[in-house]
């Protein structure tokens, strides 16, 4: 009866849901497409604020197209390091003991029950990514593989929504967070540069109150929300035979039998891969010893580390290569539509287009307001930029120095800042694209359901960060 009062008092919400990415599958061209359209919109914006106003049309194209083409490849490096967070997660996720794990835990929730396994597929995500992006990115995917094939009653692309909520709620107020992190670090350039004296402890960022409550808050309510929409069974979207045929999870191959060629022994030998991982966790006690732990998380060292627990969990050297070789396939969205996004981060930092919208945006602000402003501000500028730590490095010279004025704390423009740059993730294709890659959805099939969460969540943390300008 129960169950029953649930489905009828929140029917409103599943055709909602259903209705909107029923909209988006029709009218959302794809990721390569959308990534096309936000640079030539950004381009059309550097022309009108992005120059001086005595220089000439003509000279605002050509220094429009210059720094389009200046940016488009100074994100390599980190365009390298996200390939190998999601490789890195892919592989330490299909290794034997994840894929138990995953397994288990995929058989918790009732078969005649759906919607509690879009539950449970929310709370791992949104958990995973407070405690790691990457690996809730790939890992994520996986699950959801995992969970459907134990409850085919479930609404696929629902459950694919929810796997992508850990990078769109939590992933840049947890211990991976870019802002959190770089401002920790000693000697960071808002250091050397003067916008800051000294660094922020995490104690000010990512372990105040404030954040904390505000991150258990989100996912109790974001959890729920999905739950309450899972449609009625006659237009549930179920996994097709198809579709399933398409999804290959990844099996570790069979270790030949019988007489072994010297190469055959190599390829399987597991005293590599042991070799290997001792090696890398003495350098890893080292740093740490060394630099401390707060110093040792960075990108490189987070990489590192997966990539040494994903060689010791798949045990053997080829077991670990087939892995890899089927991670590959899951981060060619991000080698090709990289290099553009990086193109949109060089007409906002190489004209005057990010200094012309914050200065908009700071003079209707006030102290009471001004975490409301930049919460928005960095959440519409995530998704010309969607890189936390790349917006960061452009939008945080000009947001520090703003509050100093307003005399605001500079731990408060921090964290207010990560929040914004999630607020429109979830409604950005760019982080998406590996893990579509893994489930075989396109983005504009869990589009709609995304936008009923951001709408929910935007709601909420906007009262928060406006609560923040009281406090």
């Amino acid at each position: 009866m129960g169950d029953n009062n649930h489905k009828k008092g929140l029917e409103f919400l599943k055709d909602w849901g259903a209705a909107f990415t029923n909209w988006t599958e029709r009218r959302i061209p794809d990721a390569l497409v959308i990534v096309f359209i936000l640079s030539i919109i950004t381009f059309i914006f550097a022309l009108i604020w992005g120059f001086k106003p005595e220089v000439g049309l003509g000279g605002r194209s050509f220094g429009a197209v210059q720094a389009w083409g200046k940016g488009f490849w100074v994100l390599l490096k980190f365009a390298m390091q996200m390939c190998l967070i999601m490789m890195t997660g892919y592989i330490l996720a299909c290794s034997p003991p994840v894929r138990r794990l995953l397994d288990g835990l995929a058989g918790w929730p009732n078969e005649d029950k759906p919607w509690n396994a879009i539950l449970l597929m929310a709370f791992f995500s949104m958990i995973i990514a407070w405690l790691n992006w990457g690996l809730s990115l790939i890992g994520s995917a996986m699950f959801a593989l995992f969970i459907v094939r134990k409850n085919p009653k479930v609404d696929y692309r629902l459950l694919v929504a929810a796997a992508y909520l850990g990078l769109g709620c939590t992933w840049h107020s947890g211990l991976s967070a870019s802002a959190p992190l770089m401002v920790n670090t000693p000697g960071n350039f808002l250091i050397k540069a003067g916008y800051l004296d000294t660094t922020i402890s995490t104690g000010q960022t990512i372990f105040t109150a404030f954040n904390l409550i505000l991150v258990i808050v989100i996912i109790l309510v974001v959890a729920f929300l999905m739950r309450a929409m899972h449609p009625s069974p006659e237009k549930t979207f179920k996994l097709s035979p198809e579709l399933a045929d398409r999804i290959k999870l990844y099996e570790a191959p069979e270790r030949p039998t019988g007489g072994l060629t010297a190469s055959q022994w190599m390829n399987w030998w597991p005293g590599w891969n042991i070799i290997i991982f001792v090696g890398g966790a003495i350098w890893m006690a080292w740093k740490i010893s060394d630099v401390g732990f707060q110093k040792f998380v960075n990108l490189n060292n987070i990489n590192f580390f997966f990539l040494m627990v994903g060689i010791l969990f798949h045990w053997r050297p080829w077991s670990f290569l087939k892995a890899a070789e089927q991670a590959g396939g899951a981060v060619w969205g991000i080698v090709i539509q990289f290099p553009f996004y990086a193109g949109i981060f060089g007409l906002f930092k190489f004209t005057l287009l990010a200094t012309a919208f914050t200065k908009a945006f700071v003079a209707i602000s006030s102290p009471h307001t001004y975490f409301l402003i930049i919460y928005w501000y960095a959440g519409l500028l995530n998704y010309l930029i969607p890189s936390g730590g790349s917006e960061w490095a452009v939008t945080a010279p000009y947001l520090l120095p703003a509050a100093k004025e307003l005399a605001l704390p500079a731990w408060k423009v921090v964290i207010t800042y990560a929040w914004g740059d999630m607020l429109t993730d979830m409604i950005q294709p760019f982080w998406a694209i590996a893990m579509l890659a893994v489930v075989k959805l396109e983005f504009r099939e869990i589009m709609g359901w995304l936008f009923l969460v951001f709408i929910v969540y935007a709601i909420i943390t906007s009262a928060a960060f406006l609560l923040l300008g009281f406090i």
